[in-house]
């Protein structure tokens, strides 16, 4: 689940290897190219760190933040 600390929106996604969490990567960063709206992440093996936060208005969450993590969330279920 999506914990919003720290002005951010923060989720851990663990897969079964790298290939997986990296291929996850690629549908997402397709999905934030397209809304123009990018993630800070990390990736280490299997495990990839997602935070959002919208950098034109202050580092605040907004909408924009949202529904990014619905459609990475969408994503994550397919």
């Amino acid at each position: 689940m999506w914990k919003e600390e720290d002005d951010k929106l923060k989720r851990t996604f663990v897969f079964k290897d790298f290939k997986s969490a990296f291929a996850f990567m690629i549908k997402v960063a397709a999905v934030a190219d397209e809304m123009d709206h990018h993630p800070w992440w990390s990736n280490a093996y299997n495990k990839v760190n997602i935070e959002l936060t919208t950098h034109d208005v202050a580092n605040k969450v907004t909408e924009k933040d949202k529904n990014l993590a619905n459609k990475i969330d969408m994503i994550f279920q397919s």
